[in-house]
């Protein structure tokens, strides 16, 4: 896609400049902020803008608190480790567009940052309210979008804001389009693409994309179930999403007349009740009453031979329930054992950053997208909203 016009030619000294940030971070069970990569991503921009003059406020969500004022979605916790990591004191500014936030964005001066409460506190964030968009754009004078993870989502921070205000991308959203449109315009071949997770009917239009532009679809986790009894296995007492047999059928049809392998798993990792420790079986012999969890150890070599002599791949989502430390070894391994292949490699999607960072695979990749769905459309070709509301370079 084209560039996007960037900070680099946006002058922001002395003005009111709002900043549309992904400040959604995971809270441990005391609302502690649990992991700040999202905050970390966001400082090359952020010290730009204190660098240059710039009298910054920032705009986030973080959970869904349905358009009401909810406690347990504030952003204290985030404005205090914000704090932390820029080594300066932010205010909160804890009613979005009422008095006192244009109290106190006018009050900033060269340097100074302002956080604004939770915008989903506002039913006109997610409504797209153009009336939400005017008062959040009253309050400063540009506007640079550096939340990757929500421009797929045409709201009002996203869309109607950067619609009022000189716009421009930060450089975050700088760099997450220019890796990822190495996946979406020309990768280098041979083009592998491993995926995990589940909810098979919704990614279904994900898994297509791929057709005819990647040499194989690795496909494990849950993801793969549906696909398997396509093949005639029977899993056992493994839940599988019903109703997909056509679409699945389809599917492989459509992938070998695009000349796309489809890969899925040979063994699986499984729980039966009143048996200790898990067992692995293959997929042609999964005893009735066991539950496949994750891939075993012939599918995690077949997945990695295939994986070798790759020169650009993709991942996204767990080939287990990574989760549980008895069924993380095949996505652990899997990733692993990538980390030792030449090429671009990009994980991507919903959790994918904070499983390889407890997997301690973040070393097998050139890029982590800080994007979960905006990552996938983006990688799948969809036109982003926020994005496209943004002025080419």
């Amino acid at each position: 896609m084209a560039e996007k016009k960037g900070l680099e030619a946006f002058p922001v000294r002395g003005r009111r400049v709002l900043v549309r940030v992904d400040f959604n971070v995971p809270q441990d069970p005391n609302g502690q902020v649990a992991d700040d990569r999202r905050i970390v991503e966001a400082l090359p921009t952020l010290n730009h803008l204190r660098a240059a003059g710039a009298r910054t406020i920032l705009l986030t969500h973080l959970g869904r608190p349905e358009g009401r004022r909810d406690p347990k979605y504030s952003l204290r916790p985030i404005v205090h480790r914000l704090s932390a990591i820029l080594g300066q004191s932010v205010p909160l500014a804890d009613d979005l567009v009422g008095i006192h936030a244009l109290e106190q964005s006018a009050r900033l001066e060269n340097g100074q940052f302002l956080l604004l409460e939770n915008l989903r506190f506002h039913p006109g964030e997610e409504a797209n309210d153009p009336a939400f968009a005017a008062q959040l754009a009253h309050l400063g004078e540009a506007f640079v979008e550096d939340a990757f993870g929500t421009v797929h989502r045409a709201h009002a921070s996203t869309v109607g804001v950067p619609k009022r205000l000189p716009s421009c991308a930060g450089l975050l959203v700088q760099r997450e389009v220019r890796e990822l449109s190495r996946l979406r315009e020309g990768p280098e071949p041979p083009y592998d693409v491993l995926l995990g997770g589940a909810k098979v009917n919704d990614k279904l239009p994900f898994l297509a994309s791929f057709l005819g532009r990647a040499r194989a679809l690795l496909i494990g986790g849950a993801l793969a179930f549906p696909f398997l009894e396509g093949r005639g296995f029977d899993l056992g007492a493994t839940p599988v999403e019903r109703g997909l047999e056509r679409a699945v059928d389809e599917f492989f049809r459509r992938a070998a007349s695009a000349g796309t392998e489809v890969i899925l798993p040979e063994d699986l990792v499984v729980d039966r009740p009143g048996v200790v420790g898990a067992e692995t079986h293959p997929v042609g012999a999964i005893p009735r009453d066991a539950n496949a969890q994750d891939i075993g150890a012939a599918t995690r070599d077949r997945f990695s031979r295939q994986l070798s002599s790759s020169r650009t791949v993709f991942w996204n989502g767990p080939l287990g329930r990574a989760e549980d430390s008895r069924f993380r070894e095949g996505t652990r391994e899997v990733l692993s054992r990538l980390g030792s292949v030449s090429g671009y490699h990009v994980a991507a999607g919903g959790d994918s950053a904070r499983i390889a960072a407890d997997l301690g695979v973040t070393g097998s990749f050139g890029f982590i997208s800080t994007g979960g769905g905006a990552a996938l459309e983006f990688v799948q070709g969809v036109e982003l909203p926020g994005l496209a509301v943004l002025p080419d370079a």
